[in-house]
């Protein structure tokens, strides 16, 4: 009887292997593992420390725009000139991410975030005292350079402190108060502009960033300091260069804020640099941007593939505030409220993309989804002056929800195959990558306006010169479908706690 028990126990056991194996040949979901007695818990504590200190960087990004006409008035400057306040904080980005890595390497990841997170608190309390431009500027600079550590080496500590099967979730939580950045900034910035002084939108990151290194010292365990190797000056100087370069092309792309010639000048400059870094990365051990990631089918997919939806995700406020606004006629207010949706529905789905990876997969969720988003950016090419104010909600709820599914799905994509060791430079290159793309994304936005603009219509834009952006928009988004496609059935599947199967 014995016996006769423990071969049926046997039978069952091999079947349930048999299914298994089935199972991921298929592509199809395999359940998730239990937890063992070792592991901890999920606790979503760290990355919302973390992305507690990432909102102080959207806040400062969408309230400063805002703020140039009150604060010409006390530089006595012209507000196209205050222009290069944005300007100068995005070229120190672009400058200084390629460090990121190298330093929290070097010094440890922890120390490196808590530093950048004092640096970046103390440029903007610099930025609130300035007395002319020049001061303004300097403290800029010295902001976008803080800035370029607080996202990438953030994530690092994320990535070395969290379990590869809690990766999804945590990327999760750490996006949520960077949503809330776009939602609260506008309304909260345009309140100490009116009733204040300009000068308190820089103070308000005070008191984040405060509680950002209590809660980083007292929750957030020390963390193994990796071999970071000699700094790599050339190669800073190459991707440094060409990044600025590249970015600030692309940011001023088809907006006439230069001349004619400097565009296509930038541009080139920085693609020669970007080039000459990669070929000169091919010859040294410790290149500071390490170019082997992309040898990693998941990390190629994520950048490069996820780059062409990034596009439109940069291209997409832009070309809406335009929609709304200018040729709808929409106040400023009327229009926050109508993007307030979008944001609110990329909070909601933050909770809901785990279950869905889960139970499709990353290949499935990503490539479908994919289609999702590029027709929701042509869903905007059919809005019209008179369209309901309810369906414009409802078509914007939809766009920012799958979206934010898309960003879940491609940061936790980005690290499944890559190894603790590589961690630092692939959170560099990854945050890089979404840098470049965002800004392409702009540029092309702008000079696809310059294209469809109408000259009967005067400088006035309408919405049928804005329409066939979205179109195009779209399609360049539906392209990163092909990369996803591409993927083995098995993506990510570290991220559910389950080795990879061998390949031949």
């Amino acid at each position: 009887m014995a016996d006769a028990a423990l071969r049926v126990s046997e039978l069952e056991e091999r079947r349930e292997a048999e299914a298994e194996a089935t199972a991921a040949q298929e592509g199809e979901p395999i359940a998730e593992p239990l937890a063992s007695e070792g592991d901890k818990p999920f606790s979503s504590l760290v990355p919302a420390i973390i992305g507690a200190a990432n909102l102080m960087m959207t806040l400062s990004a969408t309230v400063i725009a805002n703020a140039l006409p009150a604060m010409s008035v006390t530089l006595k400057v012209d507000p196209i000139q205050l222009n290069t306040t944005i300007t100068v904080y995005l070229l120190a980005l672009a400058i200084f991410l390629p460090l990121s890595g190298w330093l929290a390497d070097r010094f440890g990841a922890k120390r490196v975030f808590l530093v950048a997170i004092v640096l970046y608190a103390l440029a903007n309390a610099a930025c609130g005292f300035a007395n002319n431009l020049t001061d303004l500027l300097l403290a800029r600079f010295a902001e976008g350079a803080a800035g370029a550590l607080v996202g990438p080496v953030g994530r690092l500590v994320l990535l070395r402190t969290t379990p590869k099967h809690d990766l999804v979730r945590a990327m999760s939580v750490l996006t949520m108060p960077s949503l809330l950045g776009p939602v609260i900034g506008p309304p909260i910035g345009g309140f100490i502009i009116t009733y204040i002084s300009w000068r308190w939108i820089f103070f308000l990151n005070l008191p984040i960033a405060a509680l950002g290194v209590i809660l980083v010292t007292r929750y957030i365990g020390d963390i193994k300091d990796e071999d970071a190797g000699p700094l790599d000056w050339v190669g800073m100087i190459l991707a440094g260069i060409g990044m600025a370069a590249v970015v600030y092309g692309f940011e001023n792309l088809g907006k006439r804020h230069l001349p004619v010639w400097e565009v296509p000048l930038l541009l080139g400059g920085g693609l020669a640099f970007l080039v000459a870094y990669a070929a000169y990365a091919r010859r040294v051990s410790h290149a500071i941007l390490d170019l082997k990631l992309f040898k990693l089918p998941t990390f190629f997919a994520s950048v490069v593939g996820g780059a062409f939806m990034r596009m439109g995700v940069g291209a997409t406020p832009f070309l809406l505030a335009l929609l709304l606004q200018v040729a709808f006629g929409l106040s400023a207010l009327q229009a926050g409220m109508m993007t307030f949706a979008s944001a609110a529905a990329a909070l909601v789905m933050k909770t809901a993309a785990p279950p869905i990876l889960a139970k499709f997969g990353f290949r499935t969720t990503l490539s479908a989804n994919a289609v999702i988003v590029a027709v929701s950016f042509t869903a905007y090419a059919a809005l019209a002056k008179d369209t309901p104010h309810w369906l414009i909600y409802v078509i914007l709820l939809t766009g920012g929800f799958f979206r934010s599914l898309q960003f879940t799905a491609l940061n936790g994509l980005s690290f499944a195959e890559v190894d603790q060791r590589q961690m630092s430079r692939a959170s560099t290159m990854s945050t890089m990558g979404q840098r470049l793309a965002q800004s392409i994304g702009i540029g092309f936005a702008a000079t696809l306006l310059r294209l469809f603009e109408n000259p009967a219509h005067g400088h006035r834009l309408t919405a049928g010169d804005i329409a066939p952006a979205f179109w195009i928009i779209g399609g360049v988004a539906l392209v990163s479908a092909l990369f996803f496609i591409a993927l083995p059935a098995d993506a990510g599947a570290e991220l559910r706690g389950r080795p990879r199967r061998a390949r031949a």
